[in-house]
């Protein structure tokens, strides 16, 4: 009873999942999703890169192989892009009707991926967010904290490894997730000062726990957050 009382206070909020791959944001988010339907309460979904018509193209020339190439910059600023479009199409109306907004992904990834890791400075990414975001900001960032080689182990199929030429030749398969290890731990690093720098929107939960035991812990944080 009581956890059916934090997913119906929930209602007009944002949450952003964010993390590594491998994390488990999408697993956890289907699970939150239920959880809000199943208190009466409704959850709009929405991913980023993506999440709408001009969204998905762009995250097709973000993560496809034709992206090769491509200046941090340009890359940062079609994040923001495909963010603005999706704040004014989905994000702002779901709010606007009490809805849960549930985000796999948002501002938090720019900052981790082209701002820790990628080079650019913090607090320019967070200017260009406030163009991108037209006021409307996450209620609550949950980090979903991994080791990078954890990651891999989660994401990499048997013999992956050999084939790419193993985990320093990258991690993982779109663009992006090829980026050697080095600059993973820095997304990695980025997220936890993220939270560090934003304590009362951020949350950091260990994502090395079993999925009942991560579930129960981002139940419990969104209770602290709820009640505060």
């Amino acid at each position: 009873m009581a956890e059916m009382k934090v997913f119906t206070r929930l209602a007009g909020k944002f949450i952003v999942l964010d993390g590594l791959d491998g994390s488990g944001k999408s697993t956890q988010l289907d699970l939150l999703e239920q959880s809000i339907g199943q208190a009466g309460g409704k959850a709009v979904r929405v991913r980023e890169p993506g999440g709408t018509v001009i969204g998905e193209h762009i995250r097709e020339v973000l993560l496809s192989s034709k992206g090769e190439g491509m200046d941090i910059r340009a890359e940062m600023l079609l994040y923001m892009a495909s963010r603005a479009q999706l704040v004014q199409q989905r994000i702002k109306p779901a709010l606007a009707a009490g809805q849960t907004v549930l985000s796999d992904r948002f501002l938090s990834s720019t900052l981790a991926y082209q701002g820790s890791a990628g080079g650019l400075p913090l607090d320019a990414i967070l200017e260009v967010g406030k163009v991108a975001l037209d006021g409307v900001w996450p209620d609550l960032t949950i980090i979903l904290d991994l080791p990078v080689e954890d990651a891999m182990g989660r994401l990499q199929s048997p013999g992956k490894g050999k084939k790419s030429g193993g985990l320093q030749a990258g991690l993982f398969q779109d663009r992006i997730e090829r980026r050697m290890v080095d600059y993973h731990q820095r997304v990695r690093e980025g997220f936890v000062a993220q939270a560090q720098r934003f304590p009362h929107c951020y949350r950091v939960i260990s994502a090395l726990d079993s999925k009942a035991k991560i579930q129960a812990n981002i139940v419990a944080t969104l209770a602290e957050f709820i009640s505060a």
